[in-house]
Parts: structure tokens; sequence; C-alpha cells
């Protein structure tokens, strides 16, 4: 018997742009869909005509009638094109991709939810979906009576339903609501539910959207831990997310979609530096400089990544020094004020430093004035890779000011003379390579 729980073939979705291909059951709803959209009906109709002829289409601009030549690549939009892959049962596979990539067009269509317009879908066990937060939940039934009404759906008997009621009201944490109607609860609430119930009901497949991102950081770490256990039964999971942690946490496989089409598929954290790597902004950048803004009482202005020399730049050895730089301007005596760095590698937060954290005086007042930071990164640090760097300011425990995101990239590369630590750095596990100093003695050397 096969083991593929998930094979597509050639699958394709295509919508049309600013048009709505639906078909009404009613003349009523014909006519009202058509009343509702005059102009762009008479689009459609005027383009069923194809003028080849030049001098007809001349004639008729002289006459003032509209005419409009057919295309259909304008209007069209592959969402999804000539997708194929195969996902083993009890594999969890991870989903990633820019917006509008095709990353809930694909999962609606293995949900069938929504049919796809070519291509071939093979599903092998019993689907559970969680696509939006809430979905299939009827907002007027109680929490108790949608978890009835989706284990049926899902095919469940109530004995089944009964066995892990219990268990899901538990897990979600909302027991004290269940007799609720599930239109009181909050978006959190109602995520929390929905999940409990997607998966407790022992799907063989499970498919998660990017819903986790509204739950609370203690229930995340519990829905991680949760489809943890479910793969380890043999069950199948695929997860959309654009939380890099999560995917690298929970994913043994990892797809990158790119405008409908499959860019890359293997090892998690090789696929996410593809997808770093494909954006724009993540070019290199070894120096910002950014417009006055006299709304920030203190605002950042400029910054660099530099070798201990002074010198910019935005490629380093592993053993190199690392040197950061930031400018940022007072404008007037502020008091709780802070600003930070956040190093990232591959969209995963290595850590953040905060200017306060060895003088914490920064924080009563600080004095109008232009002030210039250097700040050295430990070395050596940083594992062969690519590095963004993100600084923040604002209000401590109280407001985000000034953000800038991704503002300085850099890489960092093994050239140095190979050594027993340069060998291994790039391959082991973690996210960042420091040597250690051992310090070893003899305890017994007769043993």
């Amino acid at each position: 018997m096969s083991n593929i729980a998930i094979r597509v073939e050639n699958l394709s979705k295509r919508y049309r742009i600013g048009l709505k291909e639906e078909m009404h059951d009613t003349l009523g709803g014909a006519m009202i869909s058509w009343i509702k959209s005059p102009l762009e009906n008479y689009r459609r109709l005027r383009s069923l005509t194809t003028f080849d002829d030049e001098e007809s289409v001349k004639t008729l601009e002289r006459s003032n009638v509209p005419t409009f030549k057919r295309s259909n690549e304008k209007d069209v939009i592959w969402a999804l094109k000539d997708v194929s892959f195969e996902v083993k049962q009890g594999e969890v596979v991870g989903i990633i991709g820019r917006n509008g990539a095709g990353k809930s067009t694909l999962l609606k269509i293995l949900s069938r939810i929504t049919e796809p317009t070519s291509g071939r879908v093979e599903l092998r066990g019993r689907v559970s979906s969680l696509l939006e937060v809430g979905t299939g939940f009827h907002p007027e039934l109680t929490g108790r009576e949608n978890i009835y009404l989706n284990g049926s759906i899902l095919g469940m008997t109530k004995a089944e339903i009964d066995k892990k009621f219990d268990e899901i009201v538990d897990f979600s944490g909302v027991e004290k609501f269940i007799d609720t109607p599930v239109k009181r609860y909050s978006s959190g609430m109602r995520v929390r539910l929905a999940f409990s119930v997607a998966a407790h009901l022992e799907p063989e497949i499970l498919l998660v959207d990017e819903v986790l991102a509204v739950g609370d950081a203690e229930f995340q770490k519990k829905c991680l831990g949760k489809m943890g256990e479910v793969a380890k039964e043999g069950r199948t999971v695929l997860f959309v997310s654009h939380q890099m942690d999560m995917i690298r946490g929970l994913c043994d496989r990892c797809i990158l979609l790119n405008q409908g089409q499959i860019w890359s598929d293997g090892d998690p954290e090789k696929v996410i530096e593809d997808y770093i790597g494909s954006f724009s902004s993540q070019s290199k950048a070894d120096s910002f400089e950014v417009d006055e803004d006299t709304s920030f009482a203190l605002q950042i202005m400029r910054g660099q990544v530099m070798d201990e020399t002074g010198q910019t730049r935005h490629r380093f050895d592993v053993f190199e020094r690392i040197v950061l730089e930031v400018e940022y301007v007072v404008r007037k005596p502020v008091q709780g004020a802070i600003v930070n760095f956040e190093l990232k590698r591959n969209g995963a937060t290595l850590f953040m430093s905060f200017d306060s954290d060895t003088d914490p005086r920064k924080l009563e007042a600080r004095e109008p004035g232009i002030y210039r930071c250097h700040i050295e990164l430990p070395c050596p640090l940083l594992k062969p890779g690519r590095y963004s760097l993100s600084t923040h300011t604002g209000i401590a425990n109280i407001t985000k000011a000034q953000r800038l995101e991704d503002i300085l990239v850099f890489d960092v590369e093994l050239l140095s003379k190979p050594s027993a630590f340069l060998s291994y750095a790039e391959k082991r596990r973690g996210v960042i390579a420091v040597p250690l100093v051992w310090q070893t003695e003899v305890v017994n050397g007769d043993y």
C-alpha cells in the first residue's frame, strides 16, 4: 500500500481580475449581478467580438463607438500554475512564500473549498482544515454545539466526539464560555476553539493556514506541540505560515511558492534561505540614511556596518570583528526613551540589544543633541549566512516610535584558512557558532 497521503499533479488555478466567474441559481440573481456591473458586462459583451481588420477598428473609432480588443491575459491571473508534489504519511510540510504566492489557494483546493482550473489532487484519509479564524463555525451556535457540528462534518460519530470533548475544551482554554454563542467570542477565543477541534478529532490530514498568529505566545507554543504530536501519530500536516521560527520548529520539509509555482522544496533551513534571498529589499546594504522627521523627539538618522578599522562593508569572515554604528538625534528632553537593534538570520531573530542594557541611566533622561553609538559584536559569533539588522526607538514598555526593518544587510562567509572549528561551523545545528573554552582536568588517571 502506498504511503503517499497527498499527491498533487499539474495543479493550476486561474482567476479573472475584477470579474467574477460565477453561476447564478436564479434569473433574479443574474439580473442583480448585471445591474451592479453594467460597464463590466458591456465590456465583456464587446470583447466577444474580435476585430482583426484594422480598417474596421478605425471605422468604429471614427463613429465614437468604444472598441475593446480581446485580451484574456490582461484579465487573468494564475494563482497556481502547474504545481506538482507529493507528501508522505506523517510528514509535516511547511508552505511559505510572499503574499499572493498561492499558498492559501493551494490549501483551499486541498480542502475542497475551491475547484482547480486544471490538474489533479489525491487525498488519502480524512481531512481537517483550519484556513481562517473559526472556519466552519456557526456564529449563532454555542462553542459546545459547534464542536459537535464540526465533528459531524468531519465524519465523526457522536460517541467519538463525546470521547474527545473534554480534551478539546481543556486545550482551548474557553471552558468558561463553552455554552456562549461563538459570535460573542474574541478572535483569539475562536482560533483557540477552532484549532482544538481541528487537531483533536483525529484527521489523517491536517491543513493549517496562517491562523496561529492570532493566538497568544502560550497558545502558539501549545499548538506547535500538538501538531508535533499529530505528526508523531502518523498523521500528515500541511502548515502555511509567514513565521519562519514556527516553520523551523515544526516542519521537517518546506515548500516555497512564488507567483503560483514551486521555487524550492526540501530542507526547511535551505528553503527559508532561498525565500529570504528572493527579497529585493534583502540586497546587501552596508549603510543607510533617513529623511529628517521632526515629529520624532528621538530619531535614528543614519547607520552602517563596518570592520574594526572603520571601513564600511557588507561581507565579513567568520573571524572578523563586526562593528555596528547608529547615529540618532534628540530634539527635546525625553524620559524613558529606548534605542535598540535586532539581528536576524533568514528572518529569525537571533537577539535584541538596547543601549540602556549596560547604562540604565539612559532611561531616566536624554538631553537634546546628536549621538553616535558603536556596537561591536562578539567574535566569532555568527555562522555563515546572510544577516539583517533592524533598529527601533520608542518609550520603554509604553510605545513604539521609529521602526527601520532590515535596514542593514550583510553576509558572513567562511573565508579563513580551514580549521576544525570552521569545518564544522556551517553544518552544526543552531543559529550561531561560538567556540567555548572547555577546561578539562584529570580526575583519576588510573581508571
